[in-house]
């Protein structure tokens, strides 16, 4: 018996801020924890997803809608022998920003999802109706319209403000200096004591502080941080091992492993099937 077939198909709107939409069918995937720039907003069209969000575990059954917030540290595995299928789109921060600021709102509301998985069957209509538009249809204002105006409503209805609790500041602007610096800096073979002299802070202490603030230790997110740079390279055109020299992977299996890994699929896949 031959096995399930393995499929990912994309489309990048660029009318639309760059916004990416995926169609997608696994059975014997894991992903491993990666981050996104965006929000990843999915509805289960077929089986059942299993994966960890935030440090919680969750399972998102047939109809059902996922909701990671940018940057969030997530894996993805089916729940069940026969995989799952989904269709959905990654908004940036910025676009949900600018939604709120037409809205009127008092203060910036980038917002962040409480629940990586929400069963609302009416949102999950508005979102197949999204897809279906912005994968069938050419008329912009069309696309505009139902693309705000459903973002508009998903945040109001399942977004929260971002709460900011009593830390100590001083270790987050150092947390925050390293975190540039590594942005800064995506294709150099960094040292952890160059990262704990800047911070001030011991290796091992640094270590475990940058982790309990971003989701993963300083290396590994690095290597997402390239990942998801290296999205927007093959969009532009570049070849894959140009992309892995330019990002500093060792060499182009380095890279070809880390982005399947994390994504699913290889990074000469998503540079085909993207339209």
């Amino acid at each position: 018996m031959n096995k399930p077939k393995e499929q990912a198909r994309f489309q990048l709107h660029n009318e639309l801020g760059g916004l990416e939409m995926v169609d997608a069918a696994f059975h014997n995937k894991n992903f491993s924890k990666h981050s996104h720039e965006g929000y990843c907003i999915n509805v289960i069209e077929k089986g059942t997803q299993r994966f960890l969000s935030s440090g919680k575990n969750y399972i998102a059954p047939e109809n059902s809608i996922i909701l990671v917030n940018a940057d969030h540290i997530h894996t993805g595995q089916s729940a069940t022998d026969q995989g799952w299928s989904y269709r959905g789109i990654a908004p940036l921060g910025s676009q949900f920003t600018k939604l709120a600021d037409d809205l009127g709102t008092k203060y910036q509301f980038e917002p962040y999802f409480p629940s990586s998985v929400v069963n609302d069957p009416v949102m999950a209509n508005e979102l197949r109706q999204l897809f279906n538009v912005l994968a069938t249809s050419d008329n912009t204002l069309l696309r505009e319209t139902i693309l705000y105006g459903v973002l508009t409503r998903l945040m109001l209805k399942h977004g929260k403000c971002r709460t900011t609790t009593a830390v100590d500041q001083s270790n987050i602007r150092s947390l925050n200096l390293v975190q540039e610096y590594i942005h800064a800096r995506l294709e150099q073979n960094i040292s952890l004591e160059e990262l704990a002299a800047l911070s001030c802070f011991s290796p091992f202490y640094l270590v475990r502080q940058f982790q309990k603030q971003f989701g993963l230790p300083p290396h590994a997110y690095q290597i997402q941080q390239r990942l998801q740079k290296s999205k927007s390279l093959l969009r532009a055109g570049k070849s894959i091992t140009d992309v892995a020299v330019e990002l500093g992977f060792h060499d182009q299996s380095h890279f070809h492993r880390h982005f399947v890994r994390a994504n699913g699929f290889s990074p000469g896949h998503y540079a085909r099937n993207i339209i």
